[in-house]
């Protein structure tokens, strides 16, 4: 490989110009000649058994070239990648500029790499920690909460209310026909939860286990599924059963049969302390994510489409990984959903956005502070995952990529790098009110 030019373009994309030598594209052709020839049937010779020179005269002269520029073409891309010193974000766009086993190939490819960073202010910012304070209300909501998981669900005899728990068939049609995704059996629904669209769960209210009944409602305009959306619907309903919820007394004995303390003031204690904890560990997050804010406001960089796709990609894998595990495919949670792909990838992409701008930020600053991971530190990080999946730290060490980690692991030290360079402004929500309004 030779390289003959590095261009760069706009939105931080590259134009690589590089050639292979005469003698490897040579090889190559012969190689794609053997594989593929026995693909070709020639008048006069059984098939796989004719010339090469017999193929190449009755499918052109460069029926192999384009197979062998094919296998060649991943290492002589990457070693004109290494050549010129870039680092590639996104897939390689490949052209032929020439081809002939007499001089060679040479070739051009556009491709995206990561871009220049040019970081604004980033250490001493300024910004406001708001500490709440706990509200006796969010405690009796969460005391509340647990009655409820821990009420009995008993038959109601007479007519539905808000609030019970019904059993019910149900089937939808829209102009007289079924309509998919709107039919199913001894479906499980609370009543005013607000599960199903509006009007659905009203009309089940006063209604008793053993009646069938149809409901009328319409469509939302903007509902999922297009050819629903702001349609009148009718649903054949059969209501098997109807519960209602009866909640235990809220004393000191149902302190001890949820928790291990002994009363109900000693369970809102810890309630209340773990509301606290919970407060301020959301109040240091959003210290650093405005911090981050601020880095990545104050930052230039000219990030190609590429480093944004290929984050929606990440984010949406781990999304199919994780309903997997629920037994549910992507394919199916979208037409639930009455999605696309294109619009779900869209959900992802201001998420995917932020998320690239926020690495480049700090991947500048670890540069330009020197900011390295020790040895000592990644060992503690391999520890923690094996910890976590319940492995061996020398499994662990044998499949993660230690660049990768420490790579990371240097990203957060930058974060904290901001974080301790800041200015933080500590702030009741009240006092930063006022200062609003001041």
């Amino acid at each position: 490989m030779n390289l003959i030019s590095c261009e760069k373009l706009e939105k931080s994309m590259v134009e690589l110009q590089f050639s292979v030598d005469a003698e490897t594209f040579k090889a190559a052709v012969n190689t794609a000649f053997k594989r593929e020839g026995k693909k070709y049937a020639i008048p006069g010779f059984r098939k796989g058994k004719a010339p090469r020179h017999m193929i190449e005269k009755m499918y052109g002269a460069d029926i192999f070239h384009y197979d062998a520029i094919n296998d060649i073409f991943p290492e002589q891309y990457e070693a004109a990648v290494k050549e010129a010193a870039i680092d590639v974000v996104g897939r390689p766009e490949p052209e032929v500029v020439s081809m002939n086993e007499e001089d060679g190939v040479v070739l051009k490819v556009k491709v995206a790499v990561k871009p220049e960073v040019e970081l604004g202010e980033y250490a001493g910012l300024t910004v406001t920690k708001e500490v709440k304070t706990v509200d006796e209300a969010d405690v009796d909501a969460e005391i509340k909460r647990m009655q409820d998981r821990n009420g009995r669900l008993l038959t109601r005899e007479g007519a539905a209310e808000n609030g019970d728990t019904v059993d019910i068939d149900f089937e939808g049609f829209v102009d007289g026909k079924a309509f998919e995704g709107g039919k199913a059996e001894h479906y499980s629904l609370v009543l005013g939860s607000g599960s199903f669209i509006p009007g659905f769960e009203e009309q089940l209210v006063g209604h008793s286990a053993g009646e069938e009944f149809d409901i009328n409602v319409k469509f939302p305009d903007e509902y999922g599924a297009e050819e629903l959306a702001g349609k009148d619907a009718t649903f054949k309903i059969k209501l098997h059963e109807v519960k209602y919820k009866e909640l235990p007394e809220l004393d000191d004995d149902f302190a001890k049969d949820v928790s291990e303390y002994d009363t109900l003031e000693e369970l809102k204690s810890s309630i209340r302390t773990g509301i606290q904890t919970n407060q301020e560990k959301q109040a240091e997050q959003k210290v650093e994510n405005d911090l981050i804010d601020q880095v990545v406001n104050n930052m230039k960089a000219d990030i190609p489409d590429a480093m944004i796709d290929g984050r929606v990609d990440e984010l949406v894998q781990d999304f199919e990984y994780r309903i997997s595990q629920q037994g549910l495919k992507l394919e199916q949670y979208l037409q639930y959903m009455g999605m696309n792909m294109e619009q779900f990838r869209g959900e992802f992409r201001e998420q995917a956005e932020k998320q690239v701008k926020m690495r480049l930020a700090m991947e500048a600053i670890v540069a330009k502070e020197g900011i390295v991971a020790t040895d000592e530190e990644f060992e503690e990080e391999v520890q923690r995952i094996a910890d976590a999946y319940k492995m061996e730290a020398d499994k662990v060490k044998s499949i993660v990529d230690a660049d990768a980690v420490k790579a990371d692991l240097a990203v957060n030290k930058a974060i904290d790098f901001v974080k301790e360079k800041a200015n933080i402004v500590t702030a009741a929500p009240e006092e930063k009110k006022e200062d609003a309004e001041g």
